[in-house]
């Protein structure tokens, strides 16, 4: 009798697992989402790196529309000047099948829902209570419906509505006293910089990550402002504050409009408590955005979670936790140190970075153990 799985969220990760399964007939799924519909508005740019590519190309992204995605060459780094420091060729981390790759969040999720929209994604799907019956898990739903599963994977996010119906231990994201901006250029957008590449900017306690999204190199451009508090009515003069007041020359960035959001992460990785439930994506860890981790994670805790579901492992919980939390935790400790090299304010400290990223950069042993170890698993 086949497996009865219910994923809680359509975001990227529940997305990915959903159409991982519905290429295995031995489940049955459904995918639950509390809104109303996916949206699908142009919104902000993502990077997947080919660890995330690799198991997209198993269900076909390769199919996606080619003019709407990218494959930078690149990385360009600068500091807030406008000055290069030094650079990354992507070249070594490249495959022709799998490539680093820029997009919009909605192309992604385009691709993603267009062979289970019909058949397996149902919205307004809200939990209101959670049960087991006969060694299954019962989930009720606000709009009184239910249904009756073997396992559960909650992935709707870094504050998980799900999650806290199966956990007694609290695990709040904490404000990282960080803010992003964000904003898309058209390609007629003109700047000191390569427009094939990824560049990223550093200043006094912010920087700025510039990369093309599409073939038409329209630019995604993410500030991320360190700041106590997130307030926004005052971004505009926060942006004049912390950012222009470094270099002016860099308003022309943010005269189109402006999306802000404050940035939060997980203080701790916690195993589930029940075997039948599993956590994926940012309800499992979520990260801080400076490794540009945040989506290709999500895929890749997708794709360990089927694997070990079509294998039918022993102790999958346990073998599950343990293999993603390792994977969670290099993932984390690059994001948090990025976090704050980039953000340096002492002038000395600035200066020193910059020798050491233009000598470690062109270190092959470096690339393999800091970026190779998470672009190539």
């Amino acid at each position: 009798m086949k497996k009865k799985i219910a994923i809680i969220g359509a975001g990227i990760a529940g997305l990915t697992l959903a159409n991982l399964l519905k290429k295995n007939s031995d489940f049955e799924f459904m995918l639950y989402e509390k809104k109303e519909n996916l949206s699908l508005e142009e919104g902000y740019g993502i990077q997947l790196s080919t660890n995330s590519i690799s198991i997209l190309n198993k269900i076909d992204f390769q199919r996606v529309n080619q003019d709407h995605i990218y494959h930078p060459k690149g990385f360009d780094f600068y500091n807030i000047e406008n000055k290069k420091i030094c650079n990354l060729d992507l070249d070594e981390f490249n495959t022709d099948k799998n490539k680093y790759t820029t997009l919009q969040r909605s192309t992604l999720i385009e691709f993603l829902k267009d062979e289970i929209y019909s058949q397996h994604l149902r919205f307004g799907k809200k939990i209101k209570e959670v049960s087991e019956l006969k060694n299954k898990v019962l989930l009720k739903f606000d709009d009184n419906t239910n249904d009756l599963v073997d396992i559960v994977v909650v992935a709707d996010g870094i504050f998980s509505n799900a999650r806290s119906f199966f956990e007694k231990k609290k695990n709040e994201p904490k404000f990282k006293k960080a803010i992003a901006v964000r904003t898309i250029l058209k390609s007629e957008f003109e700047f000191n910089i390569d427009k094939d590449k990824i560049s990223l900017i550093m200043g006094k306690n912010c920087h700025l990550v510039v990369y093309p999204i599409n073939k038409n190199k329209d630019l995604n451009i993410v500030c991320i402002i360190r700041n106590n508090k997130y307030e926004p009515e005052n971004i505009k003069s926060l942006i004049e504050k912390k950012v222009l007041n470094q270099n002016s020359k860099l308003k022309k960035f943010f005269n189109k409009d402006i999306k802000s959001w404050p940035l939060y992460s997980t203080p701790r990785i916690l195993p589930s408590s029940n075997s039948k439930v599993f956590y994926i994506g940012d309800a499992f860890y979520s990260f801080l955005p400076t490794l540009a981790q945040g989506a290709g994670q999500s895929i890749e805790s997708a794709y360990e979670l089927f694997n070990l579901l079509k294998d039918d492992s022993s102790n999958i919980n346990n073998t599950y936790f343990l293999q993603r939390s390792k994977r969670a935790k290099i993932v984390r400790n690059r994001s948090n140190l990025n976090f704050f090299v980039f953000h340096l304010s002492n002038n000395f400290m600035q200066l020193t970075r910059n020798f050491f990223m233009n000598f470690l950069l062109k270190k092959k042993f470096f690339i393999d153990n800091y970026l190779g170890k998470v672009y190539k698993n």
